[in-house]
């Protein structure tokens, strides 16, 4: 399976962290985080990896190369010329996709059984899904309506009836879901969502882990508490294998 990271944002909430090192690279007990994603991926059998890149990339090029001291095998795609967006960034690696792929962010951890997400969204012939929390604004604030087990509203602005749902931050797309996303331009991951869902053609995946993140300041805080406790490995053991 494949697995598609977008790590080329600047990280501002990080500051003065990564004024010098990319946010993926934000040290966790020692190890950059990207190190602790790539784990929880290749022990759910992705071991083709796909790292998007912008603001200090050649940092982790440097840092994890062709991916073998890590499990899986590694490309890159950098984006040249100024941000291009998350759907932007993903459009930017188009070449090197699968038929079906994850992507994930570079800031966040997440706990979520790959085999059997790829499973169901292959059995259902779709051409997105997205791995939902029902979230009751506990972690976050919700922002997706599930009925029917497809997506039926994501928004991160408005509130909207029956929003329980928090997008988890892992989605799988077909390939052709990007041939239309205009190369060069930045363009955001949400409206490919919304469009898959005006198609009836975004799937729901329901995680009953919650979701940690480096992106701010408390979350790393949080993350580096868990990391600490030796609970993570507890949680990472916990799912399929």
């Amino acid at each position: 399976m494949q697995a598609v990271i977008l790590a080329g944002g600047l990280g501002t909430r990080l500051r003065p962290i990564t004024e010098t090192i990319p946010k993926a690279m934000a040290p966790v007990r020692g190890r950059p985080f990207l190190e602790y994603q790539l784990e929880v991926l290749a022990g759910n059998g992705i071991d083709n990896v796909i790292i998007c890149l912008g603001y200090l990339g050649h940092m982790i090029e440097d840092h994890f190369g062709d991916g073998r001291r890590f499990d899986v095998t590694i490309r890159y795609g950098y984006e040249q010329d100024g941000l291009l967006g998350t759907a932007g960034a993903v459009k930017n690696v188009e070449a090197l996709l699968a038929d079906a792929f994850f992507v994930q962010y570079g800031d966040s951890y997440l706990l979520v059984d790959y085999r059997s997400t790829m499973a169901h969204f292959r059995a259902h012939d779709g051409l997105g899904l997205m791995v939902v929390h029902k979230n009751h604004d506990r972690w976050d604030r919700s922002n997706v309506v599930v009925d029917g087990g497809l997506i039926r509203a994501y928004d991160k602005q408005r509130r909207l009836p029956g929003m329980v749902y928090i997008d988890f931050g892992v989605s799988v797309f077909r390939r052709e879901v990007f041939v239309d996303v205009p190369p060069g331009v930045a363009t955001d991951l949400a409206a490919v969502h919304r469009s898959l869902i005006e198609q009836g053609q975004l799937l729901a995946y329901e995680t009953y882990h919650r979701f940690y993140e480096v992106g701010s300041p408390q979350g790393l805080r949080e993350f580096e508490a868990l990391a600490q406790s030796g609970t993570l490995d507890l949680l990472t053991r916990s799912l399929p294998s």
